[in-house]
């Protein structure tokens, strides 16, 4: 493990992996570093993996207020690091951190590759978005974390009895630190959940936008997200990942990354 200091003071705890132009890994909601390592260790052969904790989580610290612009600048310290530019990729919420990263970055940032980024602008998404937001930053208020994860894991979806798996597993005790982070995942996704074509539109890098086709039935609005996205990034190109659904298997995702990015 190694540091970087962000911009205001934050250290932000990181591993290096393999060899070749570098890549910074942005993991999504309630993940550490830990959770890409197969993927690094599949990519080193022929890239220098940047596996971070985003601020708040694992070895990294914190600084409060939060706000997005500050994720941001955490990824533009580990991009100095790497020597002043890198490719990105980012998996679902640390897809829309990565987004709008490269869009405020420019040419630090030289490719882009997001899977499954969850904007949506399904009918009911922004009603839906609204009243679970305030929820949870009620539960978090009241430092509430077993129930605000609970409220995160239903929302997206997860079944009672996988939810209570998770309760009894070894990962808990990490996720209840964590659990103020889903806040800043929600603001990273932006107030009313939709897509963000203004944003998108300034990002310049050759961009690989991803989304698999297991997902279309319990997240249907994946699909036109990532359709959306790909149409109005400048230089995008768009891949549908067969069998594959939001926890897609590294072993399936790291070629369609070492084929975009080299």
């Amino acid at each position: 493990m190694k540091v970087v200091e962000s911009r205001d003071g934050t250290q932000i705890a990181f591993e290096k992996t393999g060899a070749g132009p570098a890549l910074i890994v942005v993991g999504g909601a309630l993940s550490e570093r830990s959770g890409s390592a197969e993927l690094s260790q599949l990519l080193g052969e022929d890239l220098t993996v940047y596996s971070y904790d985003r601020r708040g989580r694992g070895d990294s610290t914190d600084t409060r207020p939060y706000s997005v612009s500050r994720e941001i600048e955490d990824i533009d310290a580990l991009t100095d690091m790497a020597g002043g530019s890198a490719y990105v990729y980012g998996k679902s919420s640390g897809a829309c951190l990565a987004l709008r990263a490269t869009s405020v970055l420019g040419k630090k940032v030289t490719k882009l590759a997001l899977y499954e980024p969850p904007f949506s602008e399904a009918p009911g998404a922004v009603e839906e978005w609204t009243a679970f937001r305030a929820k949870l930053d009620a539960l978090l208020a009241a430092d509430r974390r077993a129930d605000a994860i609970a409220l995160f894991m239903r929302f997206v979806g997860a079944p009672e009895e996988v939810v209570a798996k998770i309760k009894a597993s070894p990962a808990w005790p990490g996720m209840l630190a964590m659990a103020p982070t889903l806040a800043y995942d929600n603001a990273v996704i932006g107030d009313d959940r939709s897509v963000p074509v203004g944003i998108a539109a300034k990002v310049s890098a050759p961009t690989l936008v991803m989304d698999g086709s297991a997902s279309l039935g319990p997240m249907p609005f994946m699909r036109p997200t990532a359709d959306k996205l790909a149409k109005v990034i400048p230089d995008a190109r768009r891949q549908v990942v067969e069998g594959q659904a939001h926890d897609v298997n590294p072993k399936v995702l790291a070629p369609l990354l070492l084929k975009f990015f080299n």
